[in-house]
């Protein structure tokens, strides 16, 4: 297999009254890199009067797939490429992406008008699925059964070793973006000197083991535990041995039926696990 030219996701948090501003506030960004704009969503329930623009772009980096040294080039080109007094922050790789956050208010202030943090994911293969699109190659299947509603839920839980409790959101982010781009974020606390991030992944129609198989799938990585089962919850656990310095330390994904056993605040399993030091 030949290299292949990297694809770059660009996430812009920005301060918007609605979709019109949050898009025309990404417009300078927007003739700097060039791209399309994919995807545009509240998310003033993660944090008020917020919107996320997503940009979708190539990178003009070859590689093979899944190469680390090549995403995370193609991330370092990118930031460089935003101006020459543009530091760049530390790259986190999980083929088949890597990705890096701009947090910096001046830097990412003068890129777009209102913007509060821009997240950069370079890509092998298929962007990650975004709602509204056709591009559905790594989405995790999410039909539901013929009454109209989901019969499993869907959860991740990650374990980030950083003292940011935004680091760590955005590295959840992207792997939870290799299943679904509807995840949502419903929690992240101090967990053991870690930083243990909650999200909701959605419905499926799979029952919960299949379902949890599936998300595992999709998340790569050697080492996952068998399936363990709460009654009629399944649960998925993957742990880093050693732990690492910094980066991802422990994936949980538990797969419920909906509407028994998950209320919104995540899974009873949650808090029950612990990852060894």
């Amino acid at each position: 297999m030949g290299e292949e030219e990297l694809k770059l996701l660009v996430t812009v948090v920005v301060g918007a009254q609605d979709d019109a501003h949050a898009r025309g506030a990404c417009q300078d960004l927007l003739r700097m890199i060039g791209g399309t704009v994919v995807e545009s969503r509240d998310c003033s329930d993660e944090e008020p009067g917020c919107w996320s623009v997503m940009i979708g772009l190539r990178s003009g980096v070859y590689a093979m797939s899944g190469d680390p040294a090549g995403l995370a080039r193609a991330v370092r080109v990118f930031i460089r490429g935003l101006g020459t007094n543009t530091g760049v922050p530390r790259i986190c790789c999980e083929p088949p992406t890597a990705w890096t956050v701009l947090e910096d208010p001046e830097l990412v202030g003068n890129l777009v008008n209102g913007g509060e943090r821009v997240l950069v994911e370079a890509w092998s293969g298929a962007l990650p699925p975004v709602p509204g699109t056709s591009n559905q190659t790594a989405a995790a299947p999410r039909p539901k059964d013929p009454g109209g509603k989901a019969s499993t839920s869907l959860w991740l839980m990650v374990d980030v070793v950083t003292e940011r409790p935004t680091a760590a959101q955005w590295q959840a982010r992207a792997l939870a973006a290799r299943i679904t781009r509807s995840a949502t974020v419903t929690g992240t606390a101090e967990h053991e000197g870690l930083q243990r991030v909650r999200i909701d992944l959605g419905g499926c129609a799979e029952p919960p083991k299949k379902a949890v198989q599936a998300a595992a799938e999709r998340l790569g990585r050697t080492g996952w535990s068998a399936v363990d089962h709460d009654g009629s919850v399944a649960v998925l656990r993957w742990v880093a041995e050693p732990r690492p310095a910094s980066g991802i330390a422990a994936l949980e994904l538990t797969g419920g039926p909906s509407g028994e056993r998950f209320d919104g605040e995540g899974p009873p399993q949650a808090a029950a696990w612990t990852v060894p030091t």
